[in-house]
């Protein structure tokens, strides 16, 4: 689907952003790794307290370590890059201190659309609220007692031919009633 005008080729962004677990051993850019984070960095969030902070890694020991850090992470083995994605507690409030996850998540599909955007692939593995995962991040990064892993993408350059798909189901949709 060939789309002409800006708002079309966004749609089209959306709409074909796909999990890639496969990468060649091509290295991500720093730039675009840079424009990654700016996007996640534009995201909305509640009250725009902006309660996240990214951990940006390239470096082999890295990698290696995220290919054990469970059982959905072998696409580790070939990524070349990787963002962990935190919140900071102390940019939260009180009665609205939950709504950093709604935030982290929102900040998180920026950035994968941003990579799709990149012609780049990436996968979101989830990290909170499972205790052993955060335990094991928060130590190999010695993380301060009020920074919280919430999600990791594995990036690079795709090396697979993954078949986008049409996610439509108009059976979810619900028209001004059940």
């Amino acid at each position: 689907m060939i789309f002409m005008n800006d708002k079309e080729i966004i749609i089209n962004n959306i709409l074909n952003r796909r999990s890639v677990r496969k990468f060649t051993n091509e290295n991500v850019d720093e730039k675009d790794l840079e424009l990654i984070i700016k996007s996640g960095m534009s995201a909305p969030s509640a009250l725009n307290l902006q309660p996240w902070e990214f951990i940006v890694f390239d470096e082999e020991e890295i990698l290696e370590f995220m290919v054990d850090l469970h059982d959905y992470s072998k696409m580790f083995k070939t990524a070349t890059a990787g963002i962990l994605i935190c919140g900071n507690m102390e940019k939260t409030i009180a009665e609205y201190r939950e709504l950093w996850v709604q935030d982290c998540s929102a900040s998180i599909e920026n950035m994968l659309l941003a990579i799709e955007a990149l012609n780049l692939g990436g996968v979101w593995l989830g990290i909170y609220p499972i205790k052993h995962r955060c335990n094991k991040l928060i130590n190999y990064f010695k993380l301060p007692e009020n920074i919280v892993p919430f999600g990791i993408i594995a990036l690079g350059h795709p090396d697979d031919e993954n078949k986008k798909q049409d996610k439509w189901d108009e059976k979810k949709v619900h028209w001004n009633k059940w």
